[in-house]
């Protein structure tokens, strides 16, 4: 009899099925979160990543530098497994400081700020001077035609439009001019392009980013530099009053032969489901402008955090979890197509990637690119993140990086943190380690590991 009481009494305080389940996840959630705010890494990673290496540029030595930092510090976690995945990148140098001036009569100059883009061909030894024409947008170049264009400098002005709140569709509204405005204006005679900065806010630093030539021969290829904010607004004053202007640029960039570089794995292999994989990452290059704290040494030190965390607290994860330090996003993507290439001929199965590579901003939540079924499943659970305050569990895209595993059920996600600020130091000299908020940061690598405790406890 008492043993058929004990029964019962136990069976009255055991929750039922589900509410156990989410009990148990919303204390492992806080338990994660108290270890990031309290006990986390990633800060003192990225000093390190920012201060004592710096711009990360493909094919440079401090980019080197940065490999071997990493995984030095990913050994010290006690993973499974650490390697270096080898991968050829393009490497490609800016060279001396770049210099420019508008000239509105001989003699008298005015200096502007400009950068070369990346992967632009250097200006002529004695740099180049040119008449500008200013437009907004590529279709224009083929309403001016040659006759306009010829043996002058294109001056591309559309900024990002501030009206929108997601600002990366801001950034996508006008990249295009600084991707393939060269290689567009070179099929019209231009000697040359200028090209706004991707910035919402007007001031002085220009802001790098890579630019494609394309198939075009060696000799049409022209220099692209970018202009800051502050200095187009007022080229594009000038250029109303004076249509005859001239603008001079001096550029020493040089592309070299592809080096040899790394991604950076480490791994914590599955208890239950090891060929099942999950991966968080970022990508360890960055532009040479700034030291990329926010991009992408951010999304670096989160994802390591990742491992660190789930180590520090003891969790065995059903399924291995790969962390991935992802080289050459910047320019060429070659590490995030290394890595899919060679998970394809292991036959590697994966179910769920995750990226940072937005900043190191206030994590708002998380996008998708998963099927209708995927994403129900997903958006069952942001109510264990509404406590953190991250609300977007929508449609979307992942990361560059993680593109190219997309296929096969694969779910893609990116880490979603408050964007309004990200332009103001992407690309540019501003992206420092000063601009990075400690408390942020951890509830970022906080928030990533969360959801990828939920996705190797319940599986897509």
């Amino acid at each position: 009899m008492k043993k058929i009481l004990s029964a019962l009494l136990l069976l009255s305080i055991m929750p039922v099925f589900g509410q156990s389940s989410v009990e148990t996840d919303t204390e492992k959630i806080a338990a994660i979160y108290d270890m990031a705010l309290t006990n986390g890494k990633s800060y003192d990673w990225l000093d390190y990543l920012s201060n004592g290496i710096g711009g990360r540029l493909s094919g440079s030595y401090s980019a080197q530098r940065a490999v071997d930092y990493t995984k030095k510090e990913l050994d010290s976690l006690g993973l499974d497994k650490v390697w270096l995945q080898e991968v050829m990148v393009p490497k490609w140098t800016r060279g001396a400081r770049e210099y420019a001036y508008i000239e509105t009569i001989p003699g008298s100059s005015t200096p502007i700020n400009i950068c070369a883009l990346g992967g632009s061909v250097a200006t002529p030894e004695g740099g180049t001077k040119a008449e500008v024409i200013e437009v907004y947008g590529l279709d224009e170049l083929e309403k001016l035609g040659e006759e306009k264009i010829k043996g002058k400098i294109v001056f591309f002005n559309r900024p990002m439009d501030a009206t929108k709140i997601h600002t990366f569709k801001a950034y996508g509204g006008a990249v295009d001019q600084r991707g393939n405005g060269a290689a567009e204006a070179s099929k019209y005679g231009a000697v040359g392009v200028l090209v706004r900065s991707m910035n919402l806010r007007i001031d002085k630093y220009p802001h790098a980013g890579g630019m494609y030539y394309g198939d075009i021969p060696e000799d049409q290829k022209i220099p692209a530099a970018a202009i800051s904010t502050k200095d187009a607004e007022y080229l594009s004053s000038v250029l109303k009053l004076q249509k005859d202007l001239k603008v001079y640029f001096k550029m020493n960039c040089e592309t070299h032969p592809d080096a040899k570089s790394y991604n950076v794995i480490g791994e914590i292999t599955g208890s239950q489901y090891p060929d099942e994989y999950i991966v968080v990452g970022g990508h360890l290059d960055s532009w040479d402008l700034g030291d990329g704290s926010h991009d992408d040494g951010a999304g670096c030190v989160q994802s390591m955090e990742v491992l660190r965390l789930f180590k520090k607290m003891g969790y065995k994860p059903k399924r291995s979890i790969r962390v991935v330090l992802f080289m050459n996003e910047e320019n060429g993507l070659r590490g995030g197509l290394k890595y899919a290439e060679v998970a394809k001929e292991n036959s590697e199965d994966h179910i769920f990637a995750l990226e940072s590579d937005s900043g190191g901003f206030t994590p708002r939540g998380f996008t998708f690119h998963a099927d209708a079924t995927q994403l129900e499943k997903l958006q069952n659970w942001a109510s264990l993140f509404a406590p953190y305050y991250l609300h977007i569990f929508q449609q979307g895209e992942g990361g560059a990086d993680i593109g190219p595993l997309e296929g096969d059920g694969t779910v893609l996600a990116g880490l979603q943190p408050d964007s309004q600020r990200y332009f103001d130091y992407h690309h540019a000299a501003t992206d420092t380690f000063d601009k990075i908020n400690k408390r942020e940061l951890e509830l970022g690598g906080a928030s990533m590991a969360a959801l990828i405790y939920l996705v190797d406890k319940y599986g897509l």
